[in-house]
């Protein structure tokens, strides 16, 4: 499912215009990326959790050399389902 087909999916079931659902969902990844860029953690219940995991640094392999390399450290966004959301899949 793409973004234009999700908005259409939450039109039907919402009674809200795609228009307004664009808007809606538009500020609803805006606020969940300013969230983790600040560090915070977002929980839904019953949906899941946003947050930011930090990957320790390690050392790599370069496939095309086979030299190793050091990758460093980072910081990635990671999404933990909620229990409603598991049972509703199963």
């Amino acid at each position: 499912m793409n973004k234009s087909e999700l908005i259409s999916v939450m039109a039907e079931k919402s009674s809200l215009t795609k228009k307004d659902c664009e808007a809606a969902l538009d500020a609803f990844t805006a606020a969940v990326g300013d969230a983790l860029k600040g560090g915070d953690k977002i929980q839904l219940v019953g949906f899941g959790t946003f947050e930011v995991r930090e990957r320790a640094a390690r050392t790599g392999l370069n496939p095309q050399t086979k030299e190793t390399m050091e990758i460093p450290a980072t910081k990635a966004p990671a999404f933990k389902p909620g229990r409603a959301l598991k049972d509703a899949i199963q």
